[in-house]
Parts: C-alpha cells; structure tokens; sequence
C-alpha cells in the first residue's frame, strides 16, 4: 500500500460512462462528499472523461448551496477489464 493512501479514507468508486447522467453522477458525488468528505471518480473514454468533469462541475455547485467547496485532481490509474489493462482517468474529490 502506497503511504500516501494509508491516512486516506476508503471510498467505492464512482465510475462514470459516456452515457452517464451528468445529473445522477453530480449527486452521487454530492452525496459521498457529505457522507465521507471525499470521493474518487473514474472514467475510461474521451466521453466518460466528458460525463464525469461536467458533473463534478454540477456537483462543486450542489456542494456550495451547502458552503462545502470541492476541488478535484485528476490522476491515471491502470485498470483490468476481462483480463486486459487500460488506462483510466480518476479524479479525487475533496473539500478545500
């Protein structure tokens, strides 16, 4: 385990397609954020990419009706889907 996560809470990762609703993707981060004041956000795809920054753009608004100001960096993570490595997207979400 990378000592950089060891202080880090575990959180399910919130995985985002390019069909995802920008709407219930903003919320579902929303709502982790709330619960565990963070959150991380894949997405493999040039359009899952899209899905996932506009709704972290969404949810960054639903947050500050509630004076909780998010910031998101993203990283590349190596994922296996059906026995194949690709290259993914994670943005990690956090209050500022």
């Amino acid at each position: 385990m990378d000592a950089n996560n060891e202080s880090r809470p575990r959180v399910d990762i919130i995985k985002v397609k390019g069909t995802s609703r920008t709407s219930a993707v903003a919320g579902a981060i929303a709502g982790v954020i709330r619960e565990h004041k963070r959150a991380e956000v894949q997405a493999i795809g040039a359009s899952a990419v899209n899905q996932a920054v506009k709704a972290m753009a969404l949810a960054k608004s639903y947050l500050a009706q509630d004076g909780i100001s998010i910031v998101f960096v993203p990283e590349f993570v190596d994922v296996e889907i059906d026995e194949k490595v690709r290259t993914a997207i994670k943005f990690v979400v956090e209050p500022r």
